[in-house]
């Protein structure tokens, strides 16, 4: 069986190469449109379906609303 990385494509031969893969994945980089903190997606979840910023002082919350992922951000930066 494969895992795939649901940010990069990336294939692995097994569950923990997968997790492992994840806390380095660039691809898994969320941006904070409140703070401007950048941090690993993994940070800023707790279940893999609701997500805040991880900063104390920042109450921004949600994929597509105050979170997205850097390769958005810096898209539209451009």
């Amino acid at each position: 069986m494969t895992h795939t990385c649901r940010n990069c494509k990336r294939t692995f031969s097994s569950k923990l190469d997968l997790e492992l893969h994840q806390d380095t994945c660039s691809d898994a980089q969320l941006f904070c449109d409140k703070c401007g903190d950048r941090f690993a997606e993994r940070r800023a979840t707790r279940d893999g379906w609701h997500f805040e910023c991880p900063n104390e002082d920042c109450d921004g919350a949600g994929l597509g609303e105050d979170l997205r992922q850097v390769r958005d951000a810096l898209t539209v930066a451009r």
